[in-house]
């Protein structure tokens, strides 16, 4: 057990710095493209940071281990919204940009409305299953995603982008390319450390999925929001959060399910409704809050507070 808890407490080491570094590389390259920072944190750094879960759903899905892996992309969604968006609250408050309101949080919140239409079979009439044909249409409307955010942004770049170094391309390559290698292999040796420590505590692998699992896949989502909200880059923080969660269920599903078709128990829908409701909430926050389109530190306490009721329950009750 000794190796275990080494190589367990080494990932967060590896993490954090491979976060930092993707961070650095992707702001130097959308400054030298001229993008916004909140379409770099949907897209090239919410990819990077879902990477955890798309390596740990595909090992999943291949040894049959199928509560494990879906329990990992709705736990990992919930920790998104009500972890990652909450910490990053409490460093610097979330102003929500228009187009976030209007496009990106409400594709999050579509994502999971169309995952349950598509694993309680409402339109194959199958047996409770993700299909590789469930799995293409994943995938299209991940494709409808990027193309609306790379090709119908309209947006300026954010103002902020002056507090990130602007690197060479070589150099700003190099630091996406090592950030993602520190990311997976610190994120693979958490989940590794993860899965056994759970299993020697007796945790169903459910349960596993929604908590130690999901918590671990989700930590390169935590840190690289707390670094760019720790130099005043809210809308990365934020767009790295809400573009994981929909990639999190339209690419790396998406990704599993063709690999090899994932079986679906009716009892995650509870799960799969509170990452709806999660995401209803963080909309509600910036729509009917004290602060409007703002997600202040209060509310972000609320988010966290939520979030250790969510793990308290799930870890008794399962």
């Amino acid at each position: 057990m000794f190796i275990t808890y080494l190589s367990f407490f080494s990932g967060f080491v590896i993490l954090i710095a491979g976060a930092q570094m993707l961070v650095n590389g992707a702001s130097s390259i959308g400054i030298k493209l001229k993008v916004s920072q909140m379409v770099m944190g949907l897209t090239i750094v919410a990819l990077g940071t879902s990477l955890p879960e798309l390596i740990v759903n595909i090992f999943a899905g291949i040894k049959g281990n199928t509560d494990l892996a879906i329990g990992n992309i709705l736990g990992s969604n919930i920790t998104n919204t009500l972890l990652v968006v909450g910490a990053a609250a409490l460093i610097i408050p979330i102003h929500f940009q228009k187009k976030t309101l209007k496009r990106d949080i409400p594709f999050s919140l579509f994502a999971p409305v169309l995952l349950f239409v598509l694993a309680n079979d409402f339109i194959f009439g199958r047996p409770n299953i993700i299909s590789r044909y469930d799995g293409i249409i994943l995938l299209i409307f991940l494709s409808f995603f990027l193309y609306f955010t790379f090709f119908k942004q309209g947006e300026t770049p954010s103002s902020g982008q002056e507090d990130f170094k602007q690197y060479s391309w070589g150099l700003s390559l190099l630091f996406i390319t090592a950030g993602g290698l520190g990311l997976y292999f610190g994120g693979k040796w958490i989940v590794d450390g993860a899965v056994k420590i759970a299993s020697a505590m007796g945790i169903s692998e459910t349960a596993m999925g929604l908590t130690l699992v999901a918590g671990a896949t989700s930590l390169p989502e935590l840190a690289t929001s707390i670094i760019a909200a720790r130099k005043n880059n809210a809308d990365m923080a934020l767009g790295n959060a809400v573009g994981s969660n929909i990639l999190n269920i339209l690419l790396v599903l998406g990704v599993t399910a063709l690999i090899k078709p994932i079986p679906y128990s009716p009892k995650l829908n509870i799960e799969l409704g509170l990452v709806f409701a999660s995401g209803l909430l963080l909309l509600a926050f910036a729509k009917l809050g004290k602060t409007k389109n703002t997600l202040n530190r209060t509310e972000g306490i609320l988010l966290v507070i939520i979030y250790v009721a969510f793990i308290y329950f799930t870890t008794v009750y399962q």
